[in-house]
């Protein structure tokens, strides 16, 4: 009479809690492999989180940056151009409203301007940022005094604390330039707010104003280009050819002779292998521990074949078929590392958040152990196919098993 699965699972389970020692030996080395390789991919994934917050910070790496061109090659000589593209800020938002996904957009126009507070002291150089409002925030800017200018203001400013401070003759109180007048590119411009932080440095005197009246606080005609930060490293391409397609759309198919779209994109192709590869590396490492646990868990299962050889006679002369008894076997090995794997996931956890406590304590830097649906599944796949893989011959050893021969053993 043939026996059913659930039987022969039971039979399976049944003999796991007979010798309960031994299960839990054969448990250990895939507890270690499991939670070795959890360990790693929650602090890899981690790490990898915090590289690519440092690198949308403190690099360029996930921009795309539109310049215009302000020359042409003609008969083997560059001369100036006579259409140059000026982008707006209805440009930007336009673009903006293109680009699919969590962009940071800015239009931007930098340059330099010579400034004659007093006859005294005599001029100053004045790094003079045109930009949208948004600027501010992007860089991470804090509002000391004043107000932010709106994209559509004329003729004013915000300083940061180091050039309100010249201005107004105080350095101490810089916040006593609100009001000011401050001469950019010739052009009084009034200060309307001061500011602090940002990456152009303390010591710079810098003056930021609404880039669409940016021609008043430069000398020279001088063309904003537009920046879009992509979401992430892998979103790089994707955003150029958003860009692309806008530019076409607005500029013609010829658009390319009038401006170039750039990226770092063979640096942003080394930051996605590097971070790959540091991955697949490390998870080849903890594999090692996994494949020690597996063939630990075959030895055990070969010695229960041989202890348990009179048994599977009995059972297979009383209808239990090959397939029963592989099923038998099988159901043991899962369980094994089902078991192993439940404990590694908690260890491995465990171990990643205790590491990334001692890192930010010991390196200031914000680290955390990461935990993603993608490193469970791969420990509960991995526990499954190391029990099916390396139980399958001590299963199929059990279930040829002459029935005949194994009543027989001694």
């Amino acid at each position: 009479m043939p026996i059913s699965p659930r039987s022969s699972l039971s039979v399976g389970f049944d003999a796991l809690r007979g010798n309960p020692l031994r299960t839990l030996l054969s448990t250990l080395g895939v507890v270690m492999g499991v939670g070795a390789m959890v360990s790693v991919l929650s602090m890899g994934d981690g790490v990898e989180a915090f590289a690519r917050e440092q690198i949308a910070k403190t690099t360029d790496l996930l921009g795309v940056t539109v310049v215009p061109s302000t020359s042409a090659r003609l008969d083997g000589q560059f001369v100036r151009r006579t259409d140059i593209i000026r982008f707006t800020g209805n440009d930007a938002r336009s673009l903006g409203d293109a680009v699919k996904g969590e962009t940071k957009l800015q239009l931007m126009s930098m340059g330099a301007s010579m400034v004659m507070l007093d006859t005294l002291t005599g001029p100053r150089g004045f790094a003079v940022f045109g930009t949208l409002s948004t600027y501010f925030a992007q860089e991470e800017m804090t509002l000391l005094a004043g107000r932010i200018f709106a994209d559509t203001d004329t003729a004013v400013a915000v300083l940061n604390t180091r050039a309100a401070g010249v201005v107004a003759g105080d350095s101490l109180a810089p916040t006593k330039a609100l009001g000011l007048m401050v001469p950019l590119g010739g052009h009084p411009h009034r200060v309307i707010g001061v500011v602090s932080g940002g990456r152009s440095g303390p010591e710079v005197l810098l003056a930021v104003v609404p880039v669409d009246d940016v021609s008043r606080s430069l000398q020279g005609s001088r063309s904003p280009t537009i920046s879009v930060v992509a979401p992430g490293i892998e979103e790089v391409e994707r955003v150029r050819r958003e860009v692309e397609a806008w530019m076409t759309s607005g500029y013609g198919p010829k658009w390319k002779d009038r401006a170039e779209v750039s990226t770092n994109q063979g640096r942003v192709k080394q930051i996605a292998q590097g971070m790959l590869v540091f991955k697949l590396l490390m998870g080849a490492i903890t594999g090692v521990s996994l494949l020690v646990g597996g063939i630990g868990i075959m030895n055990v299962l070969l010695a229960s074949v041989a202890e348990r050889t009179r048994e599977i006679g009995i059972r297979k002369a009383t209808g239990a078929r090959d397939r029963d008894i592989l099923v038998q076997f099988l159901s043991e090995s899962v369980a094994i590392t089902s078991f192993g794997a439940t404990i590694g996931v908690a260890l491995g956890l465990s171990i990643a958040f205790a590491t990334a406590a001692i890192m930010r304590a010991q390196t200031k830097a914000p680290v955390e152990a990461a935990i993603t649906p993608a490193t469970i599944l791969v420990a509960a796949g991995l526990s499954v196919a190391i029990g099916i893989g390396f139980g399958l011959y001590p299963a199929l050893r059990a279930a040829r098993l002459s029935p005949i021969d194994a009543i027989r053993h001694e």
